[in-house]
């Protein structure tokens, strides 16, 4: 990567995670690695600190561990969790190093996170590194969802290094440097929960409140209400997910964001041939975290936050329990508003009528039988003229094409019923339905061509993905269906 015209200074850091209690949060030097390399950078995700780029040659060891970001104070914290549905006791941060936090002249806080920086007290005997490949997913992903619309963590800079690290197999090391307005967990409300330190989780969830939650500070409930607008925002979230067909592969809630953020890709995928069942985690033997499975995941998740925060609900135990279990019930409305709301949308159906849901089930039951592709069988929608009764452009991907017939007649009378103008509800449906996603073998390409030294094809990538609903010249390959021998990608916990 060029470093004309690179970036020079850094703006300082403050402390960042000094709500925590400070034995849950040590501090933690990054261990150095040989010969770093930029070989990604996100412009988008450097204008949230104000910053242009890429650093310049002094400033890289700052993204490699092997420097000093000016003000940061590197610690670690503390969270414990729920994997695979079992408790699994404290975890923590262990291959993340949290520098500090930076205020923009925008007034919005981010904090900077170095991942696979070297070992934390919480690495349970790992070496604390990361390795090219799942980085650089984790780097490509975090930004194109952004690119999405939706809610995550960002990635502003990946530099790799020879230095070897043994997963299933000899890998070399990378280092991620994220940001986002908090790290915090549902895990780290969970472990105090455990420690029964009530007080601590009072104070944490009173901070959080101040600083991300401004509009519930008043009044004397609210930590309840608080509580419910993270169990809708992680419903919203949820809903989001399933409408790009993306899979985390991983949902612990020690990985759920108590900002209702995508946090931590690891095992992720994008759904290419639909099948609702669908796992992209080959570590999840039993399915848990599927496709289809993921917004009861949510629900489930949601629900151990509330048992970790009972103490804020009231002193009667009973009644935070009645209080919790008012509070989860607001996810499945929340779920189907926003599921319905951004379905009906992919459809172009601009109003609101109560036969939706059933004609959105209709085609999504047409595209999981048929294996057809997620993505792209939404953006052929949008050439689907109302008035014309000629086959539309999808049809040849469906496996039962007279009920596809059937499906499209009651669409095209859907789309009369409340006078439609093609134009303008093509324009619409591109604009929610991306022609660009992060699939698995994108993601393949780019770490191969990587590993070979080449990054140019993943800063191409990261730069159409950006932009995911134009469809942009010369990125015809990048749109394509994969071809079938990769379509069934899985990754493991590894990534």
């Amino acid at each position: 990567m060029s470093f004309r015209e690179s970036l020079t200074e850094l703006p300082p850091l403050r402390p960042a995670a000094r709500d925590l209690p400070a034995d849950l949060r040590p501090g933690v030097d990054a261990t150095p690695v040989p010969a770093p390399q930029l070989i990604a950078w996100s412009p988008a995700a450097a204008a949230l600190l104000d910053l242009a780029g890429p650093p310049s040659e002094a400033l890289l060891p700052v993204f490699a561990g092997n420097g000093t970001w000016p003000g940061a104070e590197p610690l670690a914290t503390a969270y414990g969790g729920h994997q695979f549905g079992v408790w699994a006791g404290r975890l923590g941060d262990g291959r993340a190093l949290l520098l500090g936090e930076h205020r923009n002249p925008r007034g919005e806080f981010w904090e900077v996170q170095l991942k696979g920086a070297g070992p934390t007290p919480y690495s349970r005997h790992a070496d604390g590194r990361a390795v090219l490949r799942s980085s650089l997913r984790e780097f490509l992903c975090s930004e194109a969802m952004a690119g999405l619309g939706i809610p995550t963590t960002r990635a502003l800079a990946l530099v790799a290094s020879p230095l070897p690290v043994r997963r299933e197999s000899m890998e070399s090391a990378a280092v991620v440097t994220r940001l986002a307005p908090s790290f915090l967990r549902f895990g780290h409300f969970e472990w105090l929960a455990h420690l029964d330190r009530h007080d601590d989780l009072r104070a944490l969830a009173d901070a959080v409140i101040d600083r991300h939650f401004p509009a519930l500070s008043a009044g004397p409930d609210r930590h309840a209400r608080w509580l419910t607008e993270v169990v809708e925002r992680t419903a919203r979230l949820m809903a989001q997910w399933q409408c790009v067909g993306f899979c985390h592969g991983v949902m612990n809630t020690d990985n759920f964001s108590i900002l209702g953020l995508t946090l931590d890709y690891g095992p992720f995928g994008v759904l290419d041939a639909f099948d609702a069942g669908h796992v992209c985690n080959h570590s999840d033997e039993a399915g848990r975290y599927a496709y289809d499975r993921q917004p009861g995941v949510g629900q489930w998740n949601c629900a151990q936050l509330l048992n970790a925060c009972l103490p804020l609900l009231g002193e009667q135990n009973q009644a935070a329990v009645e209080r919790a279990t008012g509070i989860l019930d607001r996810y499945g409305p929340a779920y189907a508003r926003a599921a319905v709301d951004g379905w009906r949308a992919k459809l172009g159906l601009r109003e609101a009528r109560d036969e939706d849901p059933a004609l959105i089930n209709r085609f999504l039951t047409l595209l999981h039988r048929s294996r057809a592709d997620f993505t792209l069988s939404f953006r052929r929608l949008a050439e689907v003229r109302a008035g014309d009764s000629s086959p539309d452009p999808g049809r040849d991907q469906i496996a039962d094409p007279l009920g596809y017939d059937a499906w499209i007649s009651d669409y095209r009378a859907r789309l009369l019923g409340e006078a439609s103008d093609d134009a303008e509800r093509a324009a619409r449906m591109q604009a929610v339905n991306p022609l660009y996603v992060l699939r698995n073998h994108l993601a393949q390409t780019a770490i191969e061509r990587a590993e070979a030294g080449d990054f140019g094809y993943s800063q191409r990538l990261l730069t159409v993905l950006g932009r995911p609903f134009e469809a942009q010249a010369g990125a015809e390959d990048l749109a394509a269906e994969p071809p079938a021998e990769l379509r069934q990608i899985a990754v493991s916990c590894s990534s």
